[in-house]
């Protein structure tokens, strides 16, 4: 029997955890959009050809902002393409996905949707093959008011009212060899720097985040990170990094072991900014935008290429089980545990592609097991995450040593409750967990949401939409003072706390 005890203390926070930690990320890959979000004609598309259904589980996940367009798409974007009357925009060959990119859904048409997802929109602009000139073009086109050619011309495409854009991406994943426009660290860091402020020159309110490198395991990690920083330290807010975990090999044990490598990529981001602010001698503490992450399993290489040049192919469409909801359980809790650095995050992507919500063209759209674990982290995990003291029993796979079988991060929200998020890695055996809080007061367990199935390749299709889906019969209670609960082999679990009024 797997063990686990978990002590929270009121006076031992991490910090406020960033309304923006609840971000997602769309872009022009595959059917993402195509299919995905936008699909003109179908049964369920609205007068902007947006379609209803997947907007319902969209605006399901209470999504803070997302990321847009890009991604690798954004190396060769031309952000004009796609504003305007569609009868007159350009029909663009992507290298990025081997594709044809129509821009029928552009700039504008994100601003709608956003609108009616009820969330807010962090644009990237593309300095890897354009420069400073049309990054300052694209913030007067979205920001500015009126007076300018660009402000002007937003108005005359029907949106006289500024879109405000906050939050601004400069580029992505530069140092990669499969980008167009690949640069050295020090290089993309002095371009970076200039568009941020000449970006911040037209709109003295925006944020910017400063491409780092696009994985932990590239060899130009932290030395792209690092030197780029240095060039643009004062000038960026965020620095963005990425991260994707799979399990390629077969070996699960050792697939639902790596959040451990997200919480050293955390440690390791974190030192990389925290040199850099001492050698520049800068007073500012660089905050983390982990504007890429998810479970991914696909190699590109064998779909990508296999049939190019067409319009919204489906591309990296994996089939996310029960594992992959745990697996990604583990990276969410990585997040929690360092709020205090992380300002931005934002699940790749929202539709389709490396994606828990799938759609059928002209038919259905259902959800993943992720799906729930992810909406769980965005409904609860709002408020001040806590230092989590953590036991558990351990064992070891071939990829790690040492692995806990219970991981678990915690958050007081906003209302005073308390959320315990809690995974189980072990394939076989539940796992008696406590919980013993110092210093909060009497509570009781308001619920314990449990998601879990018979096999860990279970999933869910339009056949069968439901067959992993959470429920609230989990059996956390009151026991001398601790609260206690089994966790189900393979699970996700969601226990919910509320002081009791005296």
């Amino acid at each position: 029997m797997k063990k686990a005890s978990l002590i929270l203390d009121k006076d031992f926070s991490v910090g406020e955890v960033d309304s923006k930690l609840f971000s997602s990320f769309v872009e022009p890959l595959g059917r993402c959009i195509y299919g995905g979000i936008y699909e003109p004609g179908h049964p369920l598309a609205d007068e902007h050809g947006f379609r209803k259904d997947v907007l319902e589980l969209t605006r399901a996940l209470h999504l803070t902002m997302n990321r847009f367009p890009g991604g690798n798409f954004v190396s060769t974007y031309r952000w004009e393409d796609g504003i305007g009357p569609r009868e007159k925009r350009p029909r663009r060959a992507d290298p990025a996905w081997q594709s044809i990119e129509t821009n029928a859904f552009g700039l504008n048409e994100f601003a709608e949707w956003s609108k009616r997802n009820g969330s807010d929109v962090m644009m990237t602009v593309n300095l890897a093959t354009r420069g400073v000139l049309e990054a300052m073009d694209c913030v007067e086109y979205c920001n500015m008011d009126s007076g300018t050619y660009w402000s002007d011309l937003r108005a005359s495409h029907g949106y006289r009212k500024p879109h405000g854009y906050r939050y601004w991406c400069l580029s992505n994943e530069i140092d990669g060899v499969w980008q167009v426009g690949q640069k050295h660290g020090g290089e993309y860091g002095c371009l970076a720097r200039e568009a941020s402020k000449g970006m911040k020159l037209l709109d003295g309110h925006i944020k910017t985040v400063l491409a780092g490198s696009s994985s932990p395991g590239m060899n130009t990690f932290p030395a792209f990170d690092a030197a780029a920083l240095e060039e643009a330290y004062d000038f960026v807010d965020y620095l963005s990094v990425h991260q994707y975990i799979g399990n390629r090999s077969g070996d699960l044990k050792s697939f639902l072991a790596r959040p451990i490598m997200t919480e050293q990529f955390f440690k390791s981001v974190a030192a990389t900014c925290d040199y850099i602010q001492a050698k520049v001698r800068s007073k500012k503490k660089m905050l983390i935008s982990f504007d890429e992450f998810n479970v991914w399993h696909t190699v590109t290489s064998e779909e990508r290429f296999h049939k190019t040049w067409q319009i919204a192919p489906p591309l990296l469409e994996d089939c996310y089980t029960m594992a992959d909801a745990v697996a990604l359980g583990g990276m969410l809790l990585a997040i929690l545990h360092h709020a205090d650095r992380i300002g931005i995050a934002c699940l790749s992507e929202l539709v389709n592609c490396i994606s828990h919500i799938r759609t059928r063209n002209g038919g259905g759209a259902w959800v993943l097991p992720p799906y729930y674990v992810y909406q769980h982290y965005s409904l609860y995990g709002r408020g001040t995450s806590l230092r989590t003291a953590m036991r558990s029993d351990t064992y070891d796979c071939a990829d790690f040593s040492e692995v806990p079988f219970v991981d678990a991060a915690a958050v007081q929200n906003e209302d005073g409750s308390l959320t315990v998020f809690a995974i189980n890695r072990s394939l076989e055996e539940s796992a008696p967990f406590s919980i013993e809080l110092r210093g909060f007061g009497e509570y009781r367990v308001a619920q314990h949401i449990v998601l879990k199935s018979d096999a860990p390749e279970d999933t869910n299709s339009e056949q069968e939409p439901m067959r992993v889906a959470p429920h609230s019969d989990g059996n956390a209670g009151i026991q001398d003072g601790l609260i206690c609960a089994d966790l189900a082999p393979l699970s996700w679990n969601v226990i919910r706390l509320v002081e009791i009024a005296r």
